[in-house]
């Protein structure tokens, strides 16, 4: 796929490393790592072993050491934080395995929340919360507060805020580790369908279950890339392997 379509996420010899002299941990050792557009992708290895570091790299939460990192063919690894915030809001959505919704707010205004910030009106963002969460299949459940919703209902509801602002890149950390095998399913048949649509997909993820209904699975292990291009049939083999 990265020989047709445009790279969206390229990592150059990127390092990152924590603490100093006696006490320094390099999370990430020479990384060279490169996303097309369009792909759906998966990110894994042992506890420790850098996947972590270099998700919060590509999120833009966290700048390497040294090396480059080019989203959307940006070099952001030195971008100012103000800047960093901005391209953030522009090109990424992120999923995580805690929902982070607010309580006292409804499904459909927590999807309008992050719009606030963007300057849109309200009739607009109210639309646009509205299509995003048809598209998780919570159109009847828009009204309710997190409280009243399933585990999986809330992870919809993550989605829907995660997508309402049209990002390039979605970003999942464990969006399944909080949920039971059935609902996982049903939430991993909408990242399948949100890839279809176009938007390119990184997850995070310890379970080969999951990893293998992506498209390409990234190993790492010591702050490396072991494994740049599995696909779904390796990921049993190399995951009992470590």
């Amino acid at each position: 796929m990265e020989d047709t379509q445009q790279i969206i996420i390229r990592l150059e010899d990127v390092n990152k490393t924590y603490g100093i002299a006696d006490t320094l941990v390099k999370a990430l050792d020479g990384v060279n790592l490169t996303i097309a557009e369009g792909e759906y992708c998966s990110i894994m290895g042992p506890s420790g072993s850098g996947k972590s570091s270099a998700m919060n790299i590509i999120g833009c939460l966290d700048q390497p050491t040294s090396g480059h990192y080019y989203l959307d063919k940006l070099d952001v690894s030195t971008v100012p934080d103000a800047e960093l915030a901005k391209i953030r809001n522009r090109k990424l959505g992120f999923i995580f395995q805690q929902f982070h919704l607010l309580p006292q707010l409804t499904a459909l205004d927590n999807v309008m929340l992050p719009m606030i910030y963007g300057g849109l009106a309200q009739s607009e963002r109210k639309e646009r919360a509205v299509v995003a969460l048809q598209k998780v299949g919570l159109s009847n459940r828009m009204a309710n507060r997190p409280n009243q919703l399933s585990g999986g209902q809330q992870q919809r509801v993550a989605i829907a805020r995660a997508i309402v602002g049209e990002p390039r890149v979605l970003l999942a950390d464990e969006p399944t580790g909080a949920l039971d095998s059935r609902t996982t399913q049903e939430v991993m048949d909408i990242f399948t369908q949100l890839n279809e649509s176009g938007i390119t997909i990184v997850m995070v993820t310890h379970e080969p279950d999951v990893a293998k209904q992506t498209r390409r699975i990234v190993w790492f292990r010591d702050g490396q890339v072991i494994h740049s291009h599995l696909t779904p049939s390796d990921i049993y083999r190399v995951a009992m392997a470590g």
